[in-house]
């Protein structure tokens, strides 16, 4: 195939921060390019400077064509509603490949995988698990790279984001650093990694150490995208099985400014960010300890003096430098960590 494009299905959400991510995600981060992203509800606007049309027929007509599509939507359950199957129907019929994130698998769907052999197109599902996955071995001990998890008081509030920018700013320093994905939206940007919360219970800390032996493999230092959160009463789990199956060196706390309860969850207070900050460190691997080196605030609803404010407040109530890396620049989050790291770092 010649270089990949890709056309984004994103019905409802194309100007949606939340449900919208896996869009956005791969417009800012991802190595290929964008023709245009589907959404009749939000046709005419654009994202990041990505038209937003009607139809997949619209679409193919935005030159360069598009020869991917990728399911820009990130939903609870990971299912898509079936008004969707028009939209897959019409892109496979067109003869382009099919990326799609969900839970459900689309390869195995019958009627799509029919219509993608009639039409010499592929389905690829990046977050169906390697099938050999097992419980974890202590490989993650062994390794000599330093890893450094972003962690979160939410779900969707920049972790992936910011273990990107650390990745790019460390790199841009001479650093032999690698992001290492962990969710669909970071696997279609980096090409590689596991959607650690489709993995089963028992092996999903062994897939976490499988992606830090890779990882290694690749670079000296490692930011991890984080999952999920350990205090969210739904994604908790994916959140602890990662923490420990990585088993990081260092951690940066990722919080919504301004944010005290956890979105879509009535009821449920996101604890002070000091309070998060213990309650993190204490649950550490006791083979691993991990302290919070940093404090990344997600300051996207507030202006630019409320959110210098913000990030002040943040080091007062912590000790710890904080900062927003996707507004402000990541520079200042990467000295903290970097400061931490043992001198034996090479360059690339």
């Amino acid at each position: 195939m010649s270089e990949k494009r890709y056309l984004v299905l994103a019905e409802g959400k194309a100007l949606d921060p939340h449900y919208g991510k896996t869009a956005r995600g791969v417009i800012l981060y991802g190595p290929h390019p964008v023709s245009a992203l589907v959404d009749s509800e939000n046709t005419g606007a654009d994202v990041e400077g990505i038209p937003v049309v009607a139809s997949v027929e619209d679409g193919l007509a935005v030159e360069p064509r598009a020869n991917t599509a990728l399911v820009g939507v990130a939903l609870a359950g990971g299912r898509l509603p079936p008004e969707w199957r028009v939209l897959l129907r019409a892109v496979l019929e067109a003869g382009l490949d099919l990326e799609s994130g969900m839970h459900e698998l689309l390869s195995e769907d019958p009627e799509l995988a029919d219509l993608a052999r009639r039409h010499g197109a592929e389905i690829r599902d990046l977050r169906k698990p390697p099938s050999n996955l097992s419980v974890s071995s202590g490989a993650n001990l062994l390794q000599d790279a330093t890893v450094v998890l972003t962690v979160g008081s939410d779900c969707a509030i920049g972790k992936k984001s910011v273990a990107i920018e650390l990745d790019r700013e460390a790199r841009g320093r001479g650093l032999r650093s690698v992001f290492v994905p962990t969710g669909q939206t970071g696997i279609a940007i980096a090409g590689w990694g596991i959607a650690v919360d489709a993995v089963v219970a028992d092996f999903l800390a062994g897939a976490a150490e499988r992606l830090v032996v890779e990882g290694a493999r690749l670079g000296d230092l490692l930011f991890v995208e984080g999952q999920g959160s350990i205090v969210h009463p739904q994604f908790s789990g994916v959140a602890l099985g990662l923490y420990h199956g990585s088993a990081p060196h260092f951690l940066v706390l990722c919080h919504m400014a301004g944010a005290t309860e956890i979105d879509g969850c009535p009821g449920h207070p996101i604890p002070p960010l000091a309070e998060l900050v213990g309650l993190h460190e204490a649950l550490a691997l006791p083979a691993r300890p991990a302290r919070v080196a940093a404090i990344a605030l997600n300051t996207q609803r507030l202006g630019d003096k409320e959110a210098r404010r913000a990030i002040d407040e943040a080091e007062e109530d912590t000790g710890l430098p904080a900062d927003d890396p996707v507004r402000f620049g990541p520079g200042r989050l990467l000295d903290a960590v970097l400061q931490r790291l043992p001198s034996g770092i090479r360059t690339a």
